[in-house]
């Protein structure tokens, strides 16, 4: 029995952990395990290593995928998926677990149409795969986030500021969400929700702080609105309060993961090998009210996922 490994599209915190347990765990069924560097475009080229134990030793702690990761156009082709699928059946793989978000998924679906078994594990900071309601790396950069954003509250209170920072999040607004909430911040911007004419509200709202005695005013903007300087600008411009923008981007995708994302990645990595195990293959790995669970990886692509009510309804009450 060969499976192989690979991690594919943004990096996420948790990622070497997930694959240090698919490792470790394939290796106890006494299966040979193959690492596939750079994710499909390491599919396509062939670039594969043979992963042993000790090539997961101390990976655990360790931020970023110590497999490599890249995006791949040619695997969104036609040639290119026959392509991938005929280098699995080259490698002799008879399952591939692939850990990464939403795109990723759709490489691994293609493949399952093409006869080559895969697992889906669900690793992306975003938080936007409809079938979970937990991805390896998204606990880590919310509190990357988090302590960023308290350091440039301190100086932006000092200064009497308003600030907008900007956390990444291009079509899901669950870091801004979280991050908003835990800052305290007095607005957050969702892409799910953001409409131009929102601006108005987002000055109205500083004018009001201000009248309430409030020194400073914490935006919390997801990369899927943006034009954070801009905003910025605006903001200046109609209420006179000195205004900021801080882009955070790439920084929430380093570090060293935290104590859930380890052990979350690890759960969800002995779990696809255990799936592989039990003949459930074109499976995603998935967590649900404090459980795993698995899904048929087309049905799990069909699902769509929203920011619910209950969150956006406790959010005025948080501003008075």
């Amino acid at each position: 029995m060969t499976i192989g490994v690979l991690t594919s599209g943004g990096d996420a915190p948790g990622m070497n952990a997930a694959i240090r347990a698919i490792v470790r765990a394939g290796l106890s069924q006494g299966w040979r395990v193959v690492g596939i560097e750079r994710g499909y475009a390491g599919l396509l080229s062939g670039d594969t290593r043979e992963m042993t134990s000790k090539s997961v030793s101390e990976v655990i702690q360790r931020g970023g995928t110590i497999l490599y990761t890249a995006r791949s156009e040619e695997l969104m082709t036609l040639g290119g998926q026959a392509r991938a699928a005929a280098n699995c059946r080259e490698m002799g793989l008879d399952a591939l677990v692939v850990i990464g978000g939403d795109g990723s998924y759709r490489g691994a679906c293609a493949l399952a149409d093409l006869g080559i078994p895969v697992i889906g594990v669900p690793g992306t900071i975003d938080l936007d795969i409809a079938c979970t309601d937990y991805t390896i790396g998204f606990d880590t950069a919310i509190n990357t986030a988090m302590e960023a954003i308290d350091k440039i509250r301190d100086t932006s209170s000092s200064h009497e500021r308003c600030s907008i920072v900007e956390v990444m999040g291009r079509s899901a607004g669950y870091i801004a969400l979280c991050c908003g909430i835990s800052t305290g911040a007095e607005d957050i911007l969702l892409p799910e929700r953001w409409k131009e004419e929102d601006i108005q509200d987002l000055i109205r709202s500083v004018i009001e702080g201000r009248k309430a005695g409030k020194k400073h005013h914490l935006i919390i903007n997801a990369e899927g609105v943006g034009h954070s300087e801009e905003l910025a600008e605006r903001i200046e411009a109609a209420t006179g309060v000195e205004s900021r923008a801080t882009i955070l981007g790439y920084l929430q995708r380093g570090g060293s993961p935290t104590c859930r994302d380890r052990i979350m990645a690890t759960r969800m990595g002995v779990k696809a090998v255990e799936l592989i195990a039990a003949g459930k293959l074109n499976r995603v790995v998935a967590y649900r009210r404090d459980g795993l669970v698995d899904y048929e990886i087309h049905e799990a692509l069909a699902m769509q996922k929203d920011i619910t009510d209950t969150w956006l309804a406790m959010l005025p009450m948080l501003k008075r």
